[in-house]
């Protein structure tokens, strides 16, 4: 009995259904990225990046902007509702993950209208207190005198790379898109490059606010602490508000990319076909399962080492997809140049993050490690079983 595809995943080929238009792709894509870590990591940031912590989040900003290039080509030349494989994003509540994975179930149009909401109410919070908080910055807390020395910067970079990943999630929605090949690359371009200058704006705003001391003691809620100088304790629970809006938003645009995903890969034969077979409404065993994955590692991992992990695993991945490009060039007539300078860019965030992370968190690489070397394994082990192939699909 062939899968079953529910209505929120489309096949890769053809003009799209036409149920997510630009500003659904843009809020799916920026909704992926503005998560709980802008919120909660900034602690992390800041032990090794410091009062630089502003320049740590543009280097990331570049090297997202450069796989931002790649995607775009190659999601407008082959549109699919596969994506880039997207597990690692923590999660603050379990509750959260099931209402999340119920708003899927009700399918792509749903799913884009919720995402579209969450995320304008949140970017409104973040920029209120950018705008705001701009304005009461002390100068001094900025000074290139206290910056740290330049590997600490680039340490900062990849570990909040993870906030940026999630633009790759807008090519999970390619299928479902009207005209993705004109679309696509737009929706990539304006989501990423607002997140940036959204970035920016915060943490120019934090750390003008507040002294490395102040954001590392209050780490696992320096963006609302930061908030407290000029908007009091009002700005403190509005931060906290907006927190609960991100990890939502999140939340649900990574449970729509990886359903997508996880269809696609078990109709070509990795993945075993009943998590490609609809099981209530447009819920797919593939959604059920990313969904009780994501509750095990929130409750496995802390925020920091989650963080690591989730920059680390997409730093490789998305050099695997510019390596990937490289072979088809010709196909989606991007310039090499921009896609080498991607792959090697990557390359290197991933080896700094790898040496910072083994340093800081060696549990989490260790976890890393086994859970690449169990999906390895446990592929191998699927095939061998049941003698599935992979098939290629129109």
């Amino acid at each position: 009995m062939p899968p079953t595809k529910p209505s929120n995943v489309s096949s890769a080929a053809g003009p799209g259904s036409g149920q997510i238009g630009l500003v659904a792709a843009v809020s799916i894509g920026i909704g992926g990225m503005v998560g709980a870590g802008i919120f909660s990591i900034l602690g992390v940031v800041a032990h090794a990046a410091g009062n630089a912590m502003w320049l740590a989040f543009a280097i990331g900003g570049v090297v997202a902007l450069l796989s931002t290039y790649s995607y775009a080509k190659l999601g407008a030349t082959f549109p699919s509702a596969g994506g880039a494989t997207h597990f690692l994003l923590k999660s603050l509540a379990v509750a959260s993950v099931v209402l999340l994975t119920l708003v899927n179930a009700f399918g792509a149009t749903f799913m884009g209208r919720w995402e579209t909401v969450i995320v304008a109410v949140k970017v409104a919070i973040l920029v209120l207190f950018a705008a705001v908080g701009l304005c009461f910055i002390r100068p001094g807390y900025l000074s290139p005198e206290l910056w740290p020395e330049t590997k600490s910067v680039l340490f900062g970079a990849g570990v909040l790379f993870i906030g940026y990943e999630g633009f790759g999630l807008i090519t999970n929605a390619a299928a479902d898109m009207r005209d993705p090949r004109k679309l696509l690359p737009r929706a990539l371009y304006t989501s990423v490059i607002l997140v940036i200058a959204l970035y920016l704006a915060v943490s120019l705003t934090v750390t003008g606010n507040l002294s490395d001391y102040e954001i590392e003691q209050s780490k696992d809620y320096a963006l609302a602490e930061a908030a407290k100088p000029f908007l009091g304790q009002f700005g403190f629970r509005l931060i906290a508000v907006a927190a609960l809006f991100s990890t939502a938003s999140a939340i649900n645009a990574t449970l729509f990319g990886s359903a997508n995903v996880c269809y696609m890969i078990a109709r070509d034969g990795e993945l075993p076909a009943g998590l490609s077979r609809t099981e209530w409404k447009d819920a797919t065993g593939g959604l059920l399962l990313t969904a009780a994955l994501v509750v095990v590692v929130m409750l496995i991992f802390d925020l920091s080492g989650i963080a690591m992990m989730g920059s680390t695993a997409f730093l490789l991945i998305y050099a695997a997809v510019n390596a990937g490009h490289l072979k088809v060039l010709k196909q989606t007539g991007a310039s090499a140049i921009v896609v080498w300078l991607s792959l090697l860019t990557c390359l290197a965030m991933f080896a700094i993050l790898f040496v910072y992370t083994y340093q800081e968190q060696p549990r989490a690489i260790a976890a890393l490690i086994l859970i690449a070397a169990a999906s390895f394994t446990a592929e191998w082990a699927y095939r061998r079983w049941t003698g599935r192939r992979i098939t290629e699909q129109a």
